[in-house]
């Protein structure tokens, strides 16, 4: 079966997550959250190893709750930073609970996170060539507006990333049999 060149095929995590999750539209908030606030952690690792803590983030942000981790504070903080199984860099710890609050305003101002993000490109993804970029002006425009309003690690690589996971960009390889789903 042929796959995106990037999935490693020895790992039954990675190839899972190729073929069931990336790339593929997303309009469910509650999963738009997790990928966003995973997204962000991945910053500067692979994204194996996020996968592979996948779970653990997900017991350390309450089942990915916006709305218990947007009340999160020192206590948490601390906790957080004592957990072998979860990245501990308090910078994105910090950050991830502010971007979580940010995201919650967004869903407030357009009755979803999903209308917010889909609205860049009005509701249909866009088709790209992953080989050959890691931003295009699609995740520049989103990383900006984050930014403006008040989000931290979302620069436009990681946007781009982002953008590719939830299927707001289709990016599978032509090659790819997930590829064929996409049409």
């Amino acid at each position: 079966m042929n796959r995106c060149a990037w999935v490693d095929g020895k790992d039954p995590v990675y190839v899972k997550y190729h073929d069931e999750e990336w790339s593929k539209p997303c309009r469910d908030d509650a999963l738009l959250y997790e990928m966003l606030i995973l997204e962000c952690f991945q910053a500067g690792l692979s994204w194996a190893c996020i996968l592979h803590k996948r779970e653990a983030f997900r017991r350390a942000y309450g089942g990915f709750d916006a709305q218990k981790v947007a009340a999160y504070g020192e206590r948490e903080i601390a906790a957080m930073m004592t957990d072998e199984s979860i990245i501990r860099n308090r910078r994105k710890i910090e950050a991830s609970i502010r971007n979580t609050r940010v995201f919650l305003d967004i869903q407030k101002e357009y009755g979803s996170f999903a209308a917010y993000l889909w609205g860049f490109t009005d509701g249909k993804s866009v088709r790209e060539d992953y080989t050959v970029r890691t931003t295009s002006p699609l995740s520049d425009r989103v990383a900006a507006d984050l930014k403006r309003r008040g989000m931290a690690f979302v620069g436009s690589t990681t946007v781009y990333s982002y953008l590719q996971a939830v299927g707001v960009i289709a990016a599978h390889a032509e090659t790819c049999f997930c590829c064929r789903k996409e049409n």
